[in-house]
C-alpha cells in the first residue's frame, strides 16, 4: 500500500486544522482506498446523506474522492465516499463530458467521530470497465471536500493544477499505479 497526504487548496483553506491521510492500492483491476479525516471533527457541518446506499452530489459536503484514468486517455472514473457511508461511481468521456454511473459496487466500511476521527474505506473491482480492466498503468488524483459548520468549504488533492478546485482536470492525476499481480 502507498501512503499520501492531501493538501488544501490555496484559496480555500480550512478555518479548522485538519489532515486527510489516504493509503492505496492496486491488485490487477481491483483498487483499494483507505481514508483518514483526523482535527478539529466538531467543526464539521452535519453531513444529511446518511444513508449506506449509491447517493448523488455527496461532493456538496465532506467527502472523500478518487479519479481514475485507464488505458483510454479522454476517459475517466470517479468514486466519492461520505463520511456517513453513502457513496457514488461515474465515468466521463473527457473533462466532465458524457457523465453517467458506473455500474460498479464499492465494498466499503466507515467509522465514525467517536473513534477520534473518521475513516473510510473502499475496495472496488473495475474488471467489468474496459478501460480499466487491462494491465496498463492507471493514473489517479485522489481529493476530499472538507465542509465545516461555518459554511467553510476546504478542496484538498495530492497536488492543484489550476488557480481554483478543479478536481476533474487530468493534471491533478498525478499518481501512477502499475497493474500488481491478482493473488
Amino acid at each position: 500500500m502507498t501512503e499520501l497526504r492531501l493538501i488544501p487548496h490555496p484559496a480555500t483553506p480550512p478555518t479548522g486544522q485538519f489532515s486527510v491521510r489516504i493509503e492505496v492500492e492496486r491488485v490487477g483491476a481491483v483498487l483499494s482506498l483507505r481514508y483518514e479525516l483526523h482535527g478539529q471533527l466538531g467543526l464539521l457541518a452535519e453531513n444529511p446523506f446518511l444513508e449506506r446506499v449509491r447517493t448523488d452530489e455527496l461532493w456538496k459536503t465532506t467527502c472523500f474522492e478518487a479519479f481514475i484514468a485507464g488505458d483510454m486517455a479522454e476517459r475517466y472514473h470517479e468514486l466519492n465516499f461520505g463520511e456517513t457511508g453513502a457513496w457514488a461511481a461515474y465515468s466521463f468521456d473527457g473533462y466532465r463530458g458524457d457523465m453517467r454511473d458506473t455500474p460498479v459496487t464499492p465494498e466499503t466500511d466507515f467509522y465514525g467521530e467517536s473513534y477520534g476521527f473518521f475513516l473510510v474505506r473502499a475496495r472496488i473491482d473495475y474488471a467489468s470497465q474496459p478501460d480499466l480492466a487491462g494491465r496498463g498503468p492507471w493514473m489517479l488524483g485522489l481529493t476530499a471536500v472538507i465542509e465545516e459548520a461555518d459554511g467553510t468549504k476546504s478542496y484538498w488533492a495530492l497536488h492543484h493544477p489550476r488557480d481554483e478546485p478543479d478536481f476533474h482536470h487530468a493534471g491533478g492525476r498525478i499518481l501512477e499505479l502499475p497493474a500488481a499481480d491478482a493473488p
